[in-house]
């Protein structure tokens, strides 16, 4: 039960944010159901894997592949999409513990806490970039092979 709660939580705070974006109307579900998608592929490794970065690592991976097609079937940048995504993935509570410490002058709290909090948002934005450039170099093959064909057939 406590799952399903989480996965429902995950939806409607992606769609919030989506709100927040001023994503259109009609793409709403699809930038909330982001959220949801990246809770679930968190959750579901959870199963296989220690809780860390590399959870946050491959859930950002299935988002931003998610983020991808969808700004494309829809004609949309992938940023209405994949900042609604990524939004359960953030490590709030890391972060605000981390400033918490380094408030209070916690150092010996503070540094495991804030090495731990950027090697999730490091893992996070690896996720992303590693995502985008694939998707960036099929587009590059695809649009070379486009124009070879149509200057092939001009002939």
């Amino acid at each position: 039960m406590t799952y399903a709660v989480q996965l429902i939580t995950a939806f409607l705070g992606s769609l919030g944010f989506s709100v927040l974006f001023n994503v259109r109307r009609t793409k709403l579900l699809i930038a909330g159901f982001g959220g949801l998608l990246s809770w679930g592929v968190y959750l579901l490794l959870t199963l296989w894997l220690p809780e860390g970065p590399m959870l946050c690592f491959y859930a950002s991976v299935c988002v931003s592949v998610y983020a991808e097609v969808f700004a494309r079937v829809k004609k949309t940048p992938t940023t209405s999409f994949l900042v609604p995504g990524m939004i359960p993935l953030i490590p709030g509570g890391a972060l605000y513990n981390t400033m918490q410490y380094a408030i209070a002058g916690n150092w010996e709290a503070f540094f495991p806490t804030a090495a731990y909090t950027l090697r999730v948002a490091l893992a996070l934005a690896a996720g992303i970039i590693l995502v985008s450039s694939v998707m960036r170099m099929f587009a590059a093959v695809f649009h070379a092979l486009r124009r070879t064909r149509a200057n092939s057939s001009e002939k």
